[in-house]
């Protein structure tokens, strides 16, 4: 197969050729300081490891993911964190703040929501990744 052949696909005669971005995506504007909030806010709760998984800082806790960083995703256009919220909560959030919450890829399935750092404050942010924390440390391992 060749290169072109792997970043455009011809659908009928009359179409145009469909071209998919391919390799990473560059990263926005003021990514680096969000970054930071996020891994600010992480890294005070308890057990937080960090580690990079599929080329995006990604927390831990119990070996456990909690919460995941992105900066332009596949080129999505977010600066944002994807967290597991309760069950339930996701379409909520989803539908009453679409500007604040979106649905991710690969885990948007499982129940966890985008968060755009944009348009939260820390306490705010802070918030979710502690309860996001929270749904993912089991009880016996003496969570606060």
């Amino acid at each position: 197969m060749t290169a072109e052949m792997k970043t455009s696909k011809k659908v009928g005669r009359d179409s145009k050729a469909l071209k998919k971005p391919v390799g990473k995506a560059p990263p926005l504007a003021g990514g680096e300081e969000h970054e930071r909030r996020v891994r600010r806010i992480c890294s005070a709760l308890p057990q937080t490891t960090e580690k990079l998984s599929h080329g995006a800082p990604t927390f831990f806790a119990a070996k456990k993911v909690y919460a995941m960083f992105v900066n332009n995703h596949h080129h999505d256009g977010h600066i944002a964190v994807w967290i597991p919220v309760p069950p339930g909560l996701q379409a909520t959030l989803l539908k009453t703040e679409p500007k604040k919450f979106f649905m991710p890829p690969y885990v948007g399935v499982k129940g966890w929501v985008g968060m755009e750092l944009d348009a939260v404050d820390d306490e705010e942010l802070g918030y979710y990744l502690s309860e996001a924390w929270r749904l993912i440390v089991p009880k016996k391992s003496g969570r606060a």
